[in-house]
């Protein structure tokens, strides 16, 4: 017979597990991934991470990223000696390598992420090997070299449930949050047109190739440089800046700035990929009425137009400019008030007004200036902490948050953002280099027709294809050289 008031065996076995448990917390705490149930990846406060190209750039994102005071750099990884230097010396415990294929296979299992800092032609093969492994990556702009890539990067996150950044710091600043802010509170109306420009090339471009092959400097590994593009033998003035200027390695003014540049219209309009492309190409003429034919070299200059579809909206004008054009000034604008940076900007047209930003996003203005300090509207954009210079820890802190995580969700620039940015991006150079494809015209020795010139380019961005010009497509995807691959 029961006694009275007293409790049934289940809830005197549940008090006595639950007093159990307290008296225990004093002793040990239960692990996270004992918690978190089967599969569960318990996170760590310290991210270990691998670079790969450590000297110039690369030497800025290794000290960007590792100043966040929650980074072990584990590896080092690059084909010059001496441009690593600095970079050895500041992380001496740091194992070095000069191939990133063996640095990654070998630290496989003492790293959680990867910074890829290397010329442009490269970036995809490396940020695809650790993705592959799993590894978070951070990779320099452009996300990649070609539009087939960018497209390749983006699935690829989203398949390995990898943390990834791109290396456009002006994604994390104010500015760009401000013009999104101004913009959904209809400050300038629907946008109809977009300006952007810069000053770039600041190194020689439309240019030949050097015929005179020189002898590589002992600390350069030149073969592992070379990476995925065709062997030519060692020239000067390219080796470690001038690169960009050509098309095997580089993007060109476009590849260097347009993601920095482009990005705040990106973002403000939440656009996707163009529907068309057309181009204007500067000129550099050797002779009287001779137009130089340098195709493995970027422009002097470019004009680039690009169209974009938006449900329900009228079609959208994107303009950008490189090698020092620029657009008309606005009249909103004062006489002795500087467009942009003076260098590079973004001018943004609505029907109701304009708006206006530097490099990165920078001082945002409303047109006219003046209406700037007489507006205001609620902040409903996050801001990171920091700002630009914010934008290596907020991939830091995703990282260890893990993929999926709130950290994860405040990412400025994860490839579902930069990889259709950097396609955009791209599409101008795919327009560039159908601009200088050229054949045999009939019947005449030594003269050309250049098909791809006076037309607009017309794309199906689901299917990364030029619909009306087939020889463009080209360019959609490089060959790589054999041992490098996707």
């Amino acid at each position: 017979m029961k006694k009275k008031n007293s409790k049934p065996a289940q809830a005197s076995r549940r008090d006595f597990i639950k007093s159990s448990s307290l008296a225990a917390a004093g002793f040990f705490i239960v692990p996270r991934h004992v918690l978190g149930g089967q599969g569960f990846v318990a996170p760590s406060d310290r991210l270990r991470v691998a670079s790969i190209g450590v000297g110039g750039m690369g030497g800025g994102d290794v000290r960007g990223i590792f100043s966040s005071g929650k980074v072990d750099m584990i590896a080092l990884c690059d084909v010059d000696d001496t441009r690593a230097k600095q970079s050895r010396e500041a992380h001496p415990k740091a194992a070095y390598y000069k191939d990133y294929r063996v640095m990654l296979e070998k630290e496989e299992k003492n790293i959680d992420a990867v910074s890829v800092s290397t010329p442009d032609h490269m970036h995809a093969v490396q940020a695809m090997m650790a993705m592959k492994m799993g590894k978070h990556v951070y990779v320099q702009k452009p996300m990649s070299h070609d539009i087939f890539e960018a497209r390749m990067l983006t699935e690829a996150a989203e398949k390995y449930k990898v943390v990834t950044q791109m290396g456009n710091q002006g994604s994390s600043g104010d500015g760009v949050r401000q013009m999104v802010e101004w913009y959904n509170a209809g400050l300038i109306g629907e946008a109809t047109k977009v300006w952007s420009w810069t000053n770039r090339p600041v190194w020689p471009q439309g240019i030949q190739w050097p015929t005179t092959p020189q002898t590589p400097p002992a600390d350069l590994d030149w073969d592992l440089w070379l990476g995925t593009a065709p062997y030519k033998d060692y020239v000067g003035n390219l080796v470690p800046f001038n690169w960009r200027g050509w098309w095997d390695y580089g993007t060109g003014a476009l590849g260097d700035m347009a993601c920095h540049i482009m990005e705040p219209p990106f973002r403000v309009l939440g656009l996707g990929y163009p529907k068309s492309a057309e181009c204007s190409v500067g000129s550099v003429y050797v002779g009287e009425f001779q137009r130089g034919y340098f195709p493995e070299s970027c422009p002097p200059s470019s004009h680039i137009t690009l169209r974009f579809d938006r449900p329900g909206k009228e079609e959208l004008e994107f303009h950008w400019m490189d090698g020092g054009i620029q657009p008309t000034r606005p009249e909103e604008l004062g006489p002795n008030e500087m467009m942009g940076d003076g260098g590079n900007g973004v001018i943004i047209e609505g029907t109701k007004g304009k708006m206006m930003c530097s490099t990165y996003g920078a001082n945002p203005l409303l047109l006219p200036t003046s209406r700037t300090k007489e507006v205001s509207v609620p902040q409903t954009e996050y801001r990171v902490p920091g700002g630009s210079g914010g934008h290596y820890n907020n991939w830091v802190e995703a990282c260890i948050a893990g993929y999926g995580s709130e950290e994860y969700k405040k990412l400025s620039s994860p490839f579902s953002v930069a990889g259709p940015l950097t396609e955009s991006v791209l599409m101008g150079n795919l327009a560039i280099r159908s601009y200088d494809y050229r054949i045999p015209r009939a019947g005449a020795d030594n003269q050309f027709d250049y098909p791809g010139r006076g037309i607009k380019l017309l794309w199906d961005g689901p299917n990364m294809k030029i619909t009306n010009f087939d020889p463009a497509n080209q360019f959609v995807k490089r060959n790589y050289r054999e041992g490098y691959s996707l």
